[in-house]
């Protein structure tokens, strides 16, 4: 019994040096939120772009989608598609050229503050009226004036209402058979 009080007293020790050297007191760690999403009304049988916003912790950066060098890892929006509502691509916005402490005559294309990103979202005509959730993933690295940080993984979440489409309009009006002159 004693041997097992030691074993956990030692896992405990341990488990909580790792935990403070992840985050030591008085440093910030990077961060990216997701914004509040309002329900996007999408149609039946159409592409609908639904708007993601994100906020970059400030004093921070994290890599464009298209990163300037082969080495940085890009920003990416993975979301798993619902049965009969189909996902487009995703629209990324360009990065801003910046240059840091780290490579001062090197232009890296970044997001910071906030950015937003599309996803195509294009329910089938056969889904039925109401609200669906997505979830996925936003991949990014965090960086700041002097080093980047370890890959993080952001869980996504919003949620679409699929509307009936308004009935097509009549490309010819109405006419009186009879002529005027």
């Amino acid at each position: 019994m004693l041997n097992n009080i030691a074993k956990t007293a030692f896992f405990i020790a341990v488990s909580a040096a790792l935990l403070y050297g992840q985050n030591p007191p008085g440093r910030k760690v990077p961060s990216v939120t997701l914004l509040p999403t309002p329900v996007a009304n999408v149609f039946r049988g159409r592409g609908n772009p639904v708007e993601l916003q994100f906020r970059v912790q400030s004093g921070f950066h994290i890599n464009s989608n298209k990163p300037a060098a082969e080495y940085l890892i890009p920003t990416t929006l993975k979301i798993d598609a619902q049965t009969d509502i189909m996902l487009g691509g995703v629209t990324y916005p360009e990065g801003e050229q910046m240059s840091f402490a780290f490579a001062p005559e090197e232009k890296l294309s970044v997001y910071s503050g906030n950015f937003s990103l599309s996803v195509m979202v294009r329910p089938l005509a056969s889904v039925l009226p109401g609200r669906y959730a997505f979830r996925g993933e936003l991949k990014y690295q965090a960086c700041d004036n002097a080093a980047c940080y370890p890959p993080k993984k952001l869980p996504v979440r919003f949620e679409v209402k699929v509307v009936k489409p308004s009935p097509p309009r009549r490309k010819n009006p109405a006419q009186s058979p009879h002529v005027h002159n």
